[in-house]
């Protein structure tokens, strides 16, 4: 397992080392008075401290991501940890750090706002769509996902499907309408522990039953020899790199006590969730090789696969807590998905959220629209979720490249992952049958980098030009 402890070390160096020059770049400064305190309003800026913010962080931007995508990357074999390692520490970290603390400095301001900022007003509408589209096709997944996980978890004959997703339902309107301290802040930092408890379960008994763990190679060991490029960075989001964390930040963002605990809340949690995507990615190697990997994929998809990892690895009893510890991924970003489109929502048309009436007001139709996604093939969901939360991570990584660009900083941090995941995003959807144009894996690619590098010099041209204006 040689391969598989270099990656831990590499990530652990990472959060020390980079991470750390993340936060010296944007200069986090602990005598600024944060939102949490300025706009205290009881309800949604509430100030918390470091470790209960850290404990709400990764459960937010911890759903199934992490254990379903690193799942279905480990068809490709050992070089899944690269894109989990480097896409964490170099493009996850930075991203999730940076929407975090620009939100901050501007009011606990949400992606379309800083959007609007940083973008252009024209452009914020646009942001704002595709933003809600995310939040509600990612509160849609965080509800069928853990479902049919819980439902097969009962294992009776009776099909306890429906009520189980109406149950989820009820108490995702209760805790996106509450003040966030309320439940939010009660129950994350336990559910916390038993997420972080279970993936070191999995990966203990890994150790102790699992199979050696194949050493990298970069051949691709898919057995469909489906493209590592650009489709292993969709396929494995959350645990590397996602847009969805874009749109969870803002929400921490408002109760963040002192900047300098952003390191650790937002740089640092993605770090911890690449951790989490390893241990996955590797006890799926490790119990299974490709073909009986993607014929289980086949037969249950991933959460057949969690299952069958649980049982093997920590036996029924330890086997089931480990899967409760899975099952509390997804609903606990299922429901701050909820939550931060209510509050986008509240702010663009400017409801004030004081009132509970006008919560509901704006929660309720967002769930109407969920439910009825419910009955949409899951798979499909799940496409459109990929493909739609690397382009929310593109925007965001330009919408730091922008602020530390304006900022005289060193914008080089931002701005080469923002180059690269725009290019994958471009490729993807000229190279994938199923929502794209079917396109060969050259031509995909060499028009997404052609579109990318066209981006790229309008960007630098209208910097260029609002540099001038503001000399002028």
């Amino acid at each position: 397992m040689i391969t598989f402890i270099i990656a831990f070390i590499l990530l652990i160096i990472g959060y020390f080392t980079y991470g750390k020059f993340v936060d010296k770049t944007f200069n986090s400064d602990a005598n600024k008075t944060t939102p949490a305190h300025t706009l205290q309003d009881g309800v949604d800026f509430v100030p918390m401290n470091s470790n209960k913010n850290s404990f709400i962080q990764i459960l937010n931007i911890a759903g199934v991501g992490p254990i379903f995508g690193p799942i279905l990357g480990a068809l490709y074999g050992p070089s899944a940890f690269l894109w989990i390692v480097f896409g964490s520490i170099f493009a996850g970290g930075v991203h999730d750090y940076l929407t975090g603390m620009i939100s901050i400095r501007f009011g606990g301001a949400h992606l379309p706002a800083m959007a609007s900022r940083f973008l252009g007003k024209s452009f914020s509408h646009v942001v704002n769509l595709f933003t809600l589209l995310l939040l509600v096709l990612v509160g849609t997944v965080f509800v069928t996902a853990p479902a049919e996980m819980i439902n097969a978890l009962i294992g009776s004959d009776t099909d306890y499907l429906k009520i189980i997703i109406l149950g989820i339902f009820i108490y995702y309107i209760i805790a996106t309408v509450l003040p966030i301290d309320k439940i939010i802040g009660k129950i994350y930092p336990i559910l916390g522990m038993l997420l972080i408890l279970s993936a070191i379960g999995i990966c203990i008994g890994m150790f102790i039953y699992g199979d050696p763990l194949p050493e990298l190679t970069l051949e691709n060991l898919h057995p469909k020899k489906i493209p590592y490029y650009p489709v292993i960075f969709l396929t494995i989001s959350c645990g590397a790199l996602s847009g969805f964390h874009a749109t969870q930040s803002p929400i921490i963002s408002r109760t963040i006590d002192n900047e300098k605990d952003g390191r650790k809340v937002f740089y640092g949690m993605m770090i911890l969730e690449a951790f989490i995507a390893m241990i996955w990615a590797a006890a799926s190697m490790s119990l299974l090789n490709p073909e009986e990997l993607s014929a289980l994929l086949e037969e249950g998809g991933p959460a057949a696969v969690v299952n069958k990892i649980a049982i093997i690895l920590l036996g029924t009893v330890g086997g089931t807590v480990a899967i409760i510890g899975v099952i509390v991924l997804p609903i606990t970003s299922g429901d701050t998905s909820f939550r931060a489109a209510r509050m986008i929502i509240a702010d663009y048309l400017k409801i004030d959220q004081k009132v509970l009436r006008n919560r509901f007001a704006v929660a309720i139709p967002l769930f109407a629209i969920s439910f009825i996604l419910t009955n949409m093939d899951f798979q499909l969901l799940w496409r459109y979720f990929s493909w739609s939360n690397q382009v929310t991570a593109a925007i965001a990584l330009w919408i730091g490249t922008v602020y530390l660009y304006q900022n005289k900083k060193q914008y080089i941090i931002a701005l080469v992952p923002a180059f690269f995941i725009t290019s994958v995003i471009f490729s993807y959807i000229f190279y994938d049958p199923t929502i794209g144009f079917n396109l060969s894996p050259t031509t995909s690619n060499w028009a997404g980098l052609l579109i990318t590098c066209l981006l790229t010099a309008f960007f630098f041209r209208v910097m260029k030009k609002r540099k001038t204006q503001e000399v002028q």
